[in-house]
């Protein structure tokens, strides 16, 4: 059995990381308030890598200092931990670990430019797992909507990556188009139409060649019927689909009602439950929280 994480096994300040607890998804608090500074970063790379802190106890506070650490060596911009930090990518295939995959791409991306060739060079390793590459990706376009005198260079990595359409799978192709769309890459169009055509993109993730067209101005309207979405990279057992699908059902029949059609009475407001880290999603579809209902 491991032992349990303590405090002792980091100096202050950045054992007070270890404290904190579960970290607002998306809002970061100024860790370098509570008196960590660059001397503090080879402590702090050691706790984001701590695999007895990912592999924590699921309702230990100590269970999310990796996450507070990756953040606060994003805040110093520390070079150093680029090549450490993309280590961790591997736990998205691995373990599943969604925190991984949604929270650290935006503390790399605070780095800067040092981040764009290691971050281009992982997503281009074939050898990497497709959610690790995907989150590479993800970092990418984080670093162009951070810093718009960055945004071509990281468009054109994206580009660049997706003109390996052929020989790489429509889920990693449709998230390419994905970032691309988040950074309004019009001028990568050409290579986006290419993927679509040769029928390599999963339209499930950013939609069909229309709705991009659309999203960059370049069509004002569709031209043809929607056709209906495949799915082509998942199964269709999986619970999370089957929620879409009654989803996108419900949504029609909504907009199908006339304007003046009583609705149903307010159903009372039910608080979502707390869900750890590492927890699995309570549907009982298998996926960690954040991938599934938490997304």
């Amino acid at each position: 059995m491991k032992p349990e994480p303590t405090a002792d096994s980091y100096p202050q300040p950045v054992a007070s990381l270890l404290a904190i607890g579960e970290p607002l998804d998306g809002e970061w608090i100024d860790y370098r308030s509570l008196g960590i500074t660059a001397e503090h970063i080879p402590d702090l790379i050691r706790m984001a890598l701590d695999e007895q802190l990912h592999d924590g106890p699921e309702k230990a506070s100590e269970l999310w200092a990796p996450i507070h650490a990756w953040r606060v060596l994003g805040q110093l911009q520390a070079v150093q931990a680029i090549a450490p930090l993309l280590t961790l990518f591997k736990r998205i295939d691995d373990f599943d670990d969604d925190w991984i995959e949604s929270d650290l791409p935006p503390a790399l991306a605070a780095i800067g430019a040092p981040v764009i060739e290691p971050a281009a060079a992982y997503l281009a390793d074939t050898g990497k797992g497709e959610w690790a590459r995907i989150a590479a990706a993800e970092t990418l376009k984080e670093i162009g909507c951070a810093f718009p005198d960055l945004r071509g260079e990281c468009v054109a990595k994206l580009a660049a990556q997706l003109e390996q359409f052929s020989g790489q799978s429509n889920t990693l192709n449709a998230f390419l188009v994905s970032q691309l769309w988040d950074l309004q890459a019009v001028e990568a169009m050409p290579v986006i139409e290419r993927a679509y055509a040769a029928g390599c993109v999963d339209e499930s993730v950013t939609g069909d060649l229309e709705d991009v067209q659309i999203h960059f101005g370049l069509k004002t309207e569709r031209e043809h019927p929607r056709k209906p979405v495949q799915f082509l990279d998942f199964d269709e057992s999986d619970a999370w689909l089957e929620a879409e699908l009654i989803a996108d059902e419900l949504e029609h029949a909504i907009l199908s009602e006339p304007e003046d059609a009583p609705g149903p009475p307010p159903a009372p407001y039910i608080a979502p439950p707390k869900i750890g880290r590492n927890e699995p999603c309570p549907c009982g579809s298998g996926k960690k929280y954040k991938k599934c209902c938490g997304s």
